[in-house]
């Protein structure tokens, strides 16, 4: 009876075919995104065998899919001690070092990913991402052209470039690349967004509308969309239906505080500074802690010749960000208009020490 025992405790729990069999399971449970029972399923594989690092490197993925970015990496890291050059289980920790914000630790993974397969393009797009969250621009405008060398190319894969590219200031190349994005998905409506902000940056606001309107059309529920069709409209001087745009983007979004100010920039330029004094005083309310809302809101109040408001928004502005030269060059240049001028020139003066290059004029003319 002891010699049966034995003999049952010596046979394998799982047989190689049913061990292959499993992992095969669990990685259609991990591509349908079940996550809870792909992990459920490897578990009993390594239970049988803690050292089967395709189950710990395939539990380190399900465990991500439930964003235990901790136990992911416990399960890679078991990997790499049984194979200490396995470039799957290496990429895969650095993607869960990355979404634990730890991006230098990531980009030393992802060396050796790439170090022990240098035809990896998962790990090449990874260390891109890292690169470019570490603001590596050049680094990531490499990593991510070197996918795309490996191929196939795809649409994300242009994507991601383009918006190194853009980041560089290189916008004509970033059209581009979001060009053969587009030619590869012509139904991913932030394609068509992202090539609307680079035609914008190059001053091409026809094009950039032309990309706003069909990104509106796939994806009409987004207030970012008519946000930046409402800059390109501005720019192309279509106030009225740069105005339209803001109002739909605050219906679909009423508490994003940029939209009212950015509004109220477009209605003091059409002189409507009542509407536009009502603007800046809701974007204050949704966030009192950005000058450039209480600077927009006292030039509308100059406008409308109501002085006091404003140097008391600049006031407001310059205890927010007591730096800015330009904002005590304002505040001065009001207190002028009140006949103020010795507080107005003591402004003057202090704006022209924090750099201010239009002060040493005013003082010469109005401070003795």
């Amino acid at each position: 009876m002891i010699r049966l025992i034995t003999l049952f405790l010596l046979l394998p729990a799982f047989t190689w075919a049913q061990t292959d069999a499993a992992l095969d399971a669990a990685r259609k449970k991990l591509d349908a995104e079940n996550f809870i029972g792909a992990k459920a399923d490897l578990s009993k594989v390594i239970d049988a065998n803690p050292k089967n690092k395709a189950a710990l490197s395939l539990r380190g993925k399900a465990r991500m899919g439930l964003q235990d970015y901790y136990g992911a990496i416990s399960d890679f890291s078991f990997a790499l001690e049984v194979d200490s050059t396995f470039a799957e289980a290496l990429n895969f920790r650095g993607e869960a070092k990355m979404n634990l914000g730890d991006d230098a630790a990531a980009i030393v993974d992802l060396d050796k990913a790439i170090k022990f397969n240098a035809r990896y393009r998962d790990a090449y797009t990874n260390r891109g991402f890292a690169k470019f969250n570490i603001e590596d621009l050049q680094g990531s405008y490499f990593d991510f052209s070197k996918a795309l060398e490996l191929g196939p190319a795809d649409a994300d894969q242009y994507f991601n470039r383009g918006l190194v590219k853009a980041e560089l200031g290189e916008f004509v190349s970033a059209i581009d690349d979001y060009s053969k994005a587009i030619e590869l998905d012509k139904a991913d409506a932030n394609l068509y967004n992202y090539r609307g902000v680079a035609f914008y940056s190059t001053s091409n606001f026809d094009k950039a509308i032309e990309d706003y309107n069909e990104a509106i059309r796939l994806d009409p529920k987004d207030p970012f969309k008519y946000e930046n069709r409402a800059l390109a409209k501005a720019a192309a001087e279509d106030l009225k239906g740069a105005l339209a745009d803001y109002d739909k983007s605050i219906e679909l979004d009423s508490n994003d505080p940029e939209t009212y100010n950015l509004r109220g920039v477009l209605r003091h330029t059409m002189e409507e500074f009542e509407g536009a004094i009502t603007d800046y005083t809701k974007a204050i309310e949704l966030d009192d802690t950005n000058p450039m809302y209480f600077d927009n809101r006292a030039w509308s109040k100059t406008s409308k010749e109501d002085y006091a408001g404003a140097v008391e928004d600049y006031t407001f502005s310059i205890e927010l960000y007591p730096s800015d030269p330009e904002t005590y060059y304002q505040r001065g240049l009001v207190k002028l208009l009140m006949n103020n001028n010795y507080d107005g020139c003591l402004d003057l003066k202090h704006a022209e020490e924090l750099g201010s290059p239009d002060a040493k004029a005013v003082i010469k003319k109005n401070c003795k």
